[in-house]
């Protein structure tokens, strides 16, 4: 099981939908989270992409010398940027973090925000515009050179002259909850990503897209992107839950969903199918909660429970394919800290360390009356 973690580079805080709570990020915010996914045992970080963040290339760029272990999934855009460009960079960024990249292949869903940046196809265009852009993209980084003609992109006599470290290249990752978004993620994708919808909708698309993939002659492995609440107790959980939209009223919700209803994005339409835009029978699965998603796109549900509990969700993810955990929650530097105190011990993910003995150089919490080491308890107390 891989964990990952979130890099909130479109905004922090303790509510959603207001200003209260909120914290300011900046570079210094940024560093911090990253250092705290690079010392808690994390695998790495997703960075999100699209007007409303900073931009994940500068962001992850600026991260890479204050951190050691850590990847960074970093997104690219068909349509947006050229193939080779955008294999230069990957190549560049690979080389200079030392295989620290993974690549998130984002078509977009929002006709608005992506006629704003002069892309004016319909759904099925940009996928078909996506595996032009994955075929080249490809073949750049595994060989050095391209020359293709499609439809949408034409390219001849490409070349890509520094090679990435990682070989062909860094992994592919893709969430398409689209027919033809499978199909692009089984003849290219490494990582098929999911939102966190139930278990057994989750099963039906691994099932298809595997099923897509053995056609390709291809294999595909599986993750989910989820937001957690973990804390000590059930009701401490679900109290946390709740006081995440205590700000969040009935205008707000339907005016998000108003935005969201012009996504051409099956996975956004099957996220808000989950709450119908109403805060009553948010939890949609044992545990599943869908509060997130009545103000925010992408990744609306959060798995909520005590660490026993929601490791045994993700167990139950796990036994139907999915190996990586994309994780966030709110505020995203303090649940960093939280989700690997509480959780960790429960999945067997352990924390870490350049030191040979942790234990007595660094022991992991307060010394007690100046000599005792703290108990170190199981996962079950």
């Amino acid at each position: 099981m891989n964990i990952f973690w979130f890099i909130p580079t479109h905004g922090d805080s303790r509510y959603l939908g207001v200003t209260t709570g909120g914290r300011e990020v900046n570079l210094s915010y940024l560093r911090q989270v990253a250092q705290a996914v690079d010392s808690l045992g994390y695998k790495g970080a997703l960075l999100p992409t699209g007007r409303s963040c900073e931009d994940a290339w500068v962001v992850a760029s600026s991260l890479i010398s204050v951190t050691s272990q850590m990847k960074f999934l970093v997104a690219v855009r068909p349509g947006l940027t050229s193939p080779s460009q955008a294999a230069r960079m990957a190549s560049t960024f690979d080389r200079l973090s030392n295989g620290r990249l993974l690549i998130n292949v984002v078509t977009g869903g929002d006709p608005v925000e992506l006629a704003g940046d002069g892309l004016n196809l319909n759904h099925r265009e940009r996928y078909e515009l996506t595996d032009e852009f994955l075929t080249i993209w490809r073949e750049l980084l595994s060989n050095g050179e391209a020359n293709f003609e499609g439809n949408y992109l034409n390219v001849s006599g490409g070349k890509l002259l520094y090679p990435p470290v990682q070989s062909p290249y860094p992994p592919l990752y893709f969430g398409g909850s689209s027919q033809i978004g499978h199909e692009v993620a089984a003849k290219h994708i490494d990582v098929y990503l999911t939102w966190g919808e139930p278990p057994e909708k989750v099963k039906e698309k691994i099932s298809h897209v595997s099923k897509l993939a053995k056609q390709q002659g291809r294999t595909v492995r599986f993750g989910i992107r989820l937001h957690v609440i973990v804390r000590e107790t059930e009701e401490e959980a679900w109290r946390a839950a709740s006081e995440l939209i205590k700000y969040v009223d009935d205008d707000l919700i339907a005016e998000s969903q108003k935005i969201f209803s012009r996504f051409d994005s099956e996975g956004q339409r099957r996220m808000s199918q989950l709450h119908s835009g109403s805060k009553n029978n948010l939890e949609v699965s044992p545990n599943l909660w869908a509060g997130v998603g009545l103000v925010r796109g992408g990744a609306g549900t959060a798995l909520v429970g005590d660490p026993k509990t929601v490791a045994q969700r993700m167990r139950e993810y796990e036994e139907i394919g999915i190996e990586t955990f994309i994780l966030s929650g709110y505020p995203h530097l303090e649940e960093s800290y939280r989700v690997a105190e509480l959780l960790f011990p429960y999945l067997e993910i352990e924390k870490p360390s350049n030191h040979g003995n942790p234990s007595i150089v660094s022991p992991f919490g307060e010394i007690v009356a100046n000599d005792l080491y703290p108990k170190k308890l199981n996962a079950n107390g």
